[in-house]
């Protein structure tokens, strides 16, 4: 079946190059187009990349919605890539060194870079924006997008608003401009780590609200860990040189919130499969796409443990993960730790 759309366009707004055709990378890159700006979605996957340009939609990823008329399929982005300044990654984060190292011979030295990649580089404890400095230096103005946004809603011009972090301000503005019209909103931010940490935090503790709904605990049990939760990223987020008042926004609490509350996330289904009783194995054949706060778990609970903080949500559920430790007798840590002030 052919997906067909109209929009409007503006032959003068930027070309845009979005790398990867998952849901989240083909959500934006129809958020752009929508926008009028020509766009490009790449796919590692040639195969993919032929069924989406045939479709005029994402029907592995986001079945039945659409493509606007500017957003055109590449599987080789090198075709195209004389045509854009800026570029936008949305791979996972196990991929993202990968696909920094593959783009780094075709970047031009006006070329942007932004990033919608959640999570931590496994094995390193690594931000993304510390990999981009690792492979990149300073050569190219980067900048982040992050927040409260499930893809499918963005895909379907669903109300949304994110944060576009980056420390150079006209990029951050730019990019913001970009996303921001009609149903999207989109704020600037220049704290790039509480930013990350936020956005890698809130998966593991969407397991941990997962596993409490799996065992068949409810709405008291789901505000404390969000809460709590909230408690922990903070921590986190201050001994990374992050500032307190990023974790109250977009992508501290409203991300924490949405990804904790409804189960279009994938770490909360991931988190109930594991409450009743599946394996870990088993949740993931079930969702059939990348679930980050697993990785995360352990790379936050190692960087945790090196900034010396306690995270004692996120290390029940590294236990759970990686200890083969009960979900419940996890739930029954926490209840068991002594009484203590709640600022702290």
């Amino acid at each position: 079946m052919r997906c067909t759309s109209h929009m409007d366009v503006d032959e003068q707004k930027p070309s845009i190059l979005v790398l990867g055709a998952g849901s989240w990378g083909s959500a934006l890159a129809m958020l752009l187009a929508r926008n009028g700006h020509p766009t490009f979605l790449w796919s590692h996957n040639a195969q993919h990349a032929a069924e989406m340009t045939q479709q005029r939609c994402n029907a592995r990823f986001l079945p039945n919605i659409p493509f606007p008329d500017k957003l055109q399929v590449v599987a080789d982005y090198t075709t195209v890539i004389t045509q854009v300044r800026d570029i936008l990654i949305a791979v996972p984060s196990h991929a993202f060194r990968d696909c920094l190292k593959q783009l780094a011979p075709h970047l031009r030295k006006d070329m942007r870079i932004a990033w919608a990649t959640k999570g931590l580089e496994g094995g390193s404890h690594k931000l993304m924006h510390q990999v981009f400095a690792e492979v990149l230096g300073d050569h190219y103005p980067c900048a982040l997008v992050s927040g409260p946004s499930f893809a499918k809603e963005v895909a379907l011009d669903q109300p949304t608003a994110v944060t576009v972090a980056s420390r150079d301000s006209q990029f951050a503005n730019d990019f913001a401009r970009y996303l921001h019209k009609g149903n999207f909103r989109a704020y600037t931010n220049d704290d790039m780590v509480g930013v990350e940490v936020g956005g890698a935090a809130k998966n593991v503790l969407a397991i941990a609200t997962g596993i409490a709904d799996g065992l068949g605990y409810n709405a008291n049990t789901r505000a404390a860990l969000i809460t709590r939760g909230l408690a922990e990223m903070m921590r986190l987020g201050i001994a990374a040189g992050g500032e307190p008042e990023t974790f109250m926004g977009l992508a501290g609490l409203g991300d924490l919130v949405l990804t904790c509350s409804d189960n279009q996330s994938r770490n909360r289904r991931f988190g109930l499969a594991l409450g009743q009783g599946k394996s870990g194995q088993q949740a993931v054949e079930e969702i059939q796409q990348v679930v980050e706060g697993v990785q995360a778990a352990k790379e936050i609970y190692q960087l945790a443990a090196e900034y010396q903080i306690s995270m004692p949500i996120t290390e029940q559920v590294y236990r759970v993960l990686y200890e083969g430790l009960n979900p419940r007798d996890a739930v029954q840590s926490l209840l068991e730790r002594s009484p203590t002030s709640e600022i702290s």
